[in-house]
């Protein structure tokens, strides 16, 4: 077959195959849009590392980059502790963790519950972590948990009454980390231990010095803008926390920080902020898919960066605090990020902050206690009240068996 149509070609002509003009026309186009996706497709990981036995907590790692990125670990036979907002027993929860354990080959899945929008649920799971002795495995954290608010709509609250971007994006890495730090440096010297933070070009916008009050929902792009800053700007403070640790062996620290910025990508966040969180920005989004498609990763290309974080050698080497993107290191590009004087305001705010918030808490959960006791009581007290009157009616009525005993 192709000698006949070589043939063909040498008499007749290159024009003489079926359907070559139109392919001709349409083959330019085919080539730009393979050039556009592999350019916006970024970086890949080439670095390999050793998982398994390796315990590695993921926040985020159910969805979006998260997932991606959990997946590729335990493809490596590490072993995954995603930290979820649900308990270990949902159904929707059981069925994910088994198929990820099904893809991988890997058992070593599970789940703890850990309500990132809730300080309590933090401190519940870290202090619970923290106490175990002796201190447990812990090779690495990886921060993929984040919200976005749509552009043009206002920030929702946590459970502590606190907008949601900050709390979440920011004052949850903080609170966690901040009691996990006993655990990170009890690891053996000679662990190549790392904490991985998620953030993005949207940290650019951010006013860290504009630091007031975050419980009252403002402009999201603002809060969005202002918790990534913060993230990166708490990373380097937590390296410098970290190094400052003189270990009883008098090693030197092991543990080392590392800030990724994975690019746009085509995340449920990234949906919600493109639809502006509307059914008719959603349909718009629809319609604008291949749009989409070809100018955003996708969640598995998103994931590069977090595993060249987790993986390349040198970053667990030498100096921690560097910045990674398109699995390359970067400059930061905000000043704030290394300002001394800027992380040790941000870390008196955040810890006054949380203080507040675990005391409003506490109390609002004492409240509740008692008002259920008293719910409670009222029934029982109800209940008996009732079996009373049953019993002074039957007493009185002529022809009951205590009327006739009396």
């Amino acid at each position: 077959m192709p000698i006949a149509i070589l043939a063909e070609v040498a008499d007749k002509g290159i024009f003489s195959i079926p359907y070559v003009i139109p392919t001709l026309k349409l083959l330019p186009w085919l080539v730009l849009i393979f050039i556009s996706k592999w350019y916006f497709g970024g970086a890949s990981n080439t670095s390999e590392r050793l998982m398994k036995s390796k315990v590695v907590m993921i926040t985020g790692g159910t969805s979006g980059i998260g997932a991606a990125v959990a997946q590729q670990l335990a493809l490596r036979g590490a072993q995954i502790i995603l930290l979820t907002q649900q308990p270990p027993s949902d159904p929707f929860l059981v069925d994910y963790i088994e198929d990820l354990r099904s893809a991988t080959n890997n058992d070593l899945v599970h789940a703890e519950q850990v309500d990132l929008s809730s300080l309590h649920s933090i401190r519940l799971f870290a202090t619970k972590w923290v106490d175990n002795a002796p201190p447990r495995r812990l090779d690495m954290i990886l921060l993929c948990a984040n919200t976005m608010t749509p552009k043009f709509g206002l920030a929702h609250l946590t459970q502590d009454n606190i907008e949601s971007n900050w709390g979440i994006n920011f004052l949850a890495n903080f609170h966690l980390l901040g009691i996990l730090s006993p655990a990170i440096r009890a690891q053996p010297p000679d662990r190549d231990v790392r904490i991985v933070f998620g953030t993005c070009s949207g940290y650019l916008g951010g006013d860290i010095h504009a630091l007031k009050d975050t419980r009252s929902p403002l402009p999201a792009k603002k809060e969005y803008g202002t918790s990534k800053l913060a993230t990166m700007v708490f990373a380097q403070a937590f390296q410098k926390h970290l190094d400052g640790f003189k270990r009883p062996d008098k090693q030197p620290n092991n543990a080392r920080v590392v800030i990724v910025d994975p690019g746009l990508t085509r995340t449920p966040g990234m949906r919600r902020w493109l639809s502006m969180g509307s059914l008719w920005g959603l349909l718009l989004y629809i319609i604008m898919w291949p749009l989409w498609w070809l100018t955003l990763k996708s969640p598995e290309m998103g994931a590069q960066s977090f595993l060249y974080a987790a993986m390349e050698a040198d970053l667990g080497r030498g100096a921690g605090g560097r910045y990674i993107k398109e699995c390359k290191e970067r400059e930061f590009l905000r000043k704030e990020v290394t300002d001394e004087a800027v992380a040790k305001k941000l870390w008196e705010f955040s810890d006054k902050q949380i203080e507040s918030l675990e005391k409003e808490g506490a109390v609002r959960r004492a409240k509740a206690k008692k008002e259920d006791e008293k719910d409670n009581g009222a029934k029982q007290t109800g209940k008996t009240d009732g079996q009373g009157t049953s019993e002074s009616k039957s007493a009185r009525t002529p022809g009951s068996r205590k009327s006739r005993k009396q």
